[in-house]
């Protein structure tokens, strides 16, 4: 379906990321990072939009979306504004945050995702826990395994369970339970 509405305008795609349908705001968000190709600050902008209007509500949503519409933007500019997502009351807001991060791990910068991870330690919500340990962990096989053994050493006795879990889980079986029992 993306494929053949690939050229369609920002106001369509503002249409449907307004729409009540979750499978709609998907499309549109899909169709979005299909723009980002073309006008990537446009995209990033309406992706921002769309975000701060409370239309990318969904983990699927988050995760489908966040590294491409505003991630690969990000990428050599001004990353300040994944420090006001992350400090947002609104979960999807932190979410967007961790996860456009993603778009930088997969060219080997983990400066970023352990910034945000560090200052997420203590948020109270498991899909938070969920997308910095996921995040942490593509760190680790992404970009430096050091570097996730590093942030392990001095975070994980204050790490969420479900966050550690998810950041160690590629980890050889006696690491990982080294780390869970610093909890």
């Amino acid at each position: 379906m993306v494929k053949r509405f690939r050229g369609l305008g920002f106001d369509e795609i503002d249409a449907l990321l307004d729409d009540a349908e979750h499978e709609h705001r998907l499309a549109g968000l899909l169709l979005l990072n299909e723009a980002a190709r073309r006008d990537p600050a446009t995209t990033a902008e309406r992706y921002l939009a769309a975000v701060r209007r409370g239309r990318v509500n969904n983990w699927d949503l988050v995760d489908a979306s966040a590294p491409y519409a505003l991630g690969d933007w990000l990428y050599d500019r001004d990353r300040s504004v994944l420090d006001e997502l992350a400090a947002s009351p609104v979960l999807w807001e932190r979410r967007v945050a961790v996860i456009a991060t993603y778009a930088f791990l997969k060219r080997g910068d983990a400066s970023t995702t352990l910034a945000l991870a560090e200052r997420l330690l203590g948020d109270r919500e498991d899909l938070i826990h969920k997308a910095v340990g996921w995040m942490l962990r593509e760190a680790g096989a992404r970009v430096s395994r050091e570097a996730l053994l590093g942030f392990l050493d001095v975070h994980a006795a204050r790490m969420p369970r479900t966050m550690l879990s998810y950041a160690t889980e590629h980890l050889a079986p006696e690491v990982r339970a080294a780390y869970r029992a610093m909890r």
